[in-house]
């Protein structure tokens, strides 16, 4: 049913089309207002991402879009931009293994670290053959050697010690070469994590369990593949230049397990030298 002079109208006493469109253009005003200070409040505490969320609902906003729509979608911004962090989804920089940093949730726990790359397995291996502890190891591992006259057909002096010292280095090289071959090949960390436990034994048999095992580039251990391949096989390659009398196979793997027992003494010191460092300390007046 139409009123006089064809103005619509509705039944029961409801405004009519024109009243309820302007209605609608005062809320619209007046809601729009509202959500895009409350968007811009928020925004300005959830970063840029959330500003631009605002800014875009805002646009939106002011080009027309009814009262009703707005409120709703506000609101359901409003309440999904300030609840980001109580959910859980904020992220922090956390350090990884002492190298590294990465963005981690700050729920989770024991986060794996990150893994090394070719090169960084390359520069680790050739720091341990070829860096200044190294180059003192090998030192004074000869320095021994030169001692006990071994092998007693390289002589001594200036001379024999110098055959010693090039003999071990290059055996240190082949070492690092086989080693890093073998981790690369087969996705193997070969770094040394110490652990979170205490007391004297349980962080020693860490330690072993350190040598024996390692852990996988994708998560989980495994055993030391790369460690007992590197360590041996680098025994008896270098025994190739040794005097035939000691070029056997028994010799090989003592050399290896040696080798073995050098690197569990390494992770004995990465295990424990927080605590050497505090002992010294305490000792000094």
């Amino acid at each position: 049913m139409s009123g006089a002079m064809g103005v619509p109208m509705v039944m029961g006493g409801i405004p009519s089309a024109s009243s309820r469109e302007e209605a609608l253009q005062r809320a619209d005003a007046v809601v729009t207002g509202a959500a895009e200070s409350m968007l811009e409040n928020c925004a300005g505490d959830r970063g840029v991402l959330h500003r631009s969320l605002a800014a875009c609902t805002a646009r939106l906003g002011r080009r027309g879009i009814r009262a009703e729509a707005i409120s709703t979608g506000a609101a359901l911004i409003i309440v999904l931009l300030c609840a980001f962090p109580v959910a859980g989804i904020a992220q922090a920089r956390v350090p990884l293994a002492g190298i590294a940093q990465a963005p981690v949730p700050l729920a989770g726990t024991a986060q794996a670290p990150v893994p090394l790359d070719l090169k960084g397995k390359l520069r680790f291996h050739a720091e341990r053959a070829f860096g200044p502890w190294a180059i003192a190891g090998c030192a004074a591992y000869d320095g021994i050697l030169q001692a006990i006259d071994t092998p007693e057909e390289w002589g001594q002096g200036a001379a024999g010690y110098g055959k010693r010292f090039a003999s071990t280095v290059a055996g240190s090289g082949i070492h690092g070469a086989l080693a890093f071959g073998l981790d690369s090949a087969l996705h193997q960390d070969p770094r040394y994590y110490p652990s979170h436990s205490t007391g004297f034994w349980r962080r020693t048999g860490h330690a072993f369990r350190g040598t024996m095992l390692t852990r996988k580039d994708q998560g989980g251990e495994t055993l030391s593949t790369w460690r007992l391949g590197s360590a041996y096989g680098a025994a008896y390659l270098s025994n190739q230049w040794y005097p035939r009398r000691l070029n056997t196979v028994r010799l090989g793997f003592l050399q290896g397990s040696l080798t073995l027992g050098f690197d569990l003494a390494r992770n004995l010191a990465s295990e424990f030298r927080q605590d050497i460092k505090r002992a010294i300390s305490r000792l000094k007046p």
